[in-house]
């Protein structure tokens, strides 16, 4: 009775939201498009970077590569510039927030003569793929940014539609039902505390971990303590990655309160999971609003 209970108030916790929401998510496999026009060389744009995670920069003219400066390059486990491309790495040695310019020259002369990039270390996201275009592009390379742009409006109208749509039903069981975030099957839960593993930088440190697992929905509840200084601690987004290229949809991060270094703290994470999606291993990070301290656990597994 007493885990029907947990996973009963668990999922009423996540219908009733919480106060910190997961922000932008994550990404997909779509690049992004940079446009230079003749006069942008001094135009600094923001490329997002993270440690462990590979951000490619493919450029549609020859690099000179006596031409090519970066700053903080040991920051960067892997910095690899190609003919047209630069693949960068950075390493945990980097802080999150930290900016860091990187500056390219082309060998044709033509205008613009060169680029300029911001690379802004995040705790857990990056750009994975970055297309800089400075001269005209293919009616081909339009069709394909009009193809990427109507996707995406497709995904924020079904992210509206579902947002409208669970404010329009009721809360608690009755609105889980009315959604279809479970089924006669219920909620299945587990514990993984002893299976887990945790990141002796993780600050906090978690102490007990559970997943969930509904109709097309997975969860974790993480109890966090042990947190080290006066500042307290607030998860403000989330990632869950699975096997090589599998990125689960977080839905929202809820937590009621700070953890602080005299009381531990509970955070909710709920992701988009297909039952097929939600298996093997996956890893899970967290990060605050603003700040360099994550968390982040493996080996999660879910029912």
């Amino acid at each position: 009775m007493h885990a029907t209970s947990s996973v009963v108030l668990l999922w009423l916790s996540l219908m009733a939201g919480g106060a910190a929401a997961q922000g932008n998510l994550v990404s997909g496999n779509g690049a992004r498009r940079i446009e230079l026009g003749p006069d942008d060389s001094g135009v600094l744009t923001e490329i997002a970077v993270s440690p462990g995670l590979s951000t490619v920069i493919l450029f549609d003219s020859e690099l000179a590569q006596e031409g090519i400066a970066l700053e903080g390059r040991h920051v960067f486990s892997n910095v690899d510039v190609g003919r047209t491309t630069m693949r960068l790495v950075p390493s945990e040695r980097g802080t999150s927030g930290e900016k860091l310019r990187v500056s390219v020259r082309f060998r044709d002369g033509a205008a613009p003569a060169g680029a300029s990039f911001l690379l802004t270390i995040h705790p857990a996201r990056a750009d994975s793929l970055v297309e800089v275009y400075r001269n005209a592009r293919t009616v081909e390379s339009y069709q394909q940014e009009a193809r990427e742009a109507r996707a995406e409006t497709l995904r924020c109208q079904e992210e509206n539609a579902r947002l409208v749509s669970e404010h329009d039903v009721p809360g608690g069981l009755a609105g889980l039902l009315a959604t279809g975030g479970i089924d006669v099957n219920g909620v299945a839960g587990r514990i993984v505390t002893k299976t887990v593993s945790s990141d002796s930088k993780s600050a906090p440190q978690p102490f007990q971990v559970q997943s969930y697992r509904s109709t097309g929905r997975v969860a974790l509840e993480v109890s966090l303590m042990g947190l080290r200084g006066d500042l307290p601690w607030t998860a403000s987004g989330a990632a869950l990655r699975g096997p090589p290229g599998t990125e689960l949809k977080v839905l929202r991060v809820w937590q009621k309160s700070p953890v602080t270094s005299g009381a531990p703290g509970r955070v909710v994470i709920e992701a988009e999971a297909s039952t097929e999606s939600a298996r093997g291993s996956f890893s899970l990070k967290l990060w605050e609003a603003e700040g360099p301290r994550t968390v982040t656990i493996g080996n999660v597994t879910f029912p």
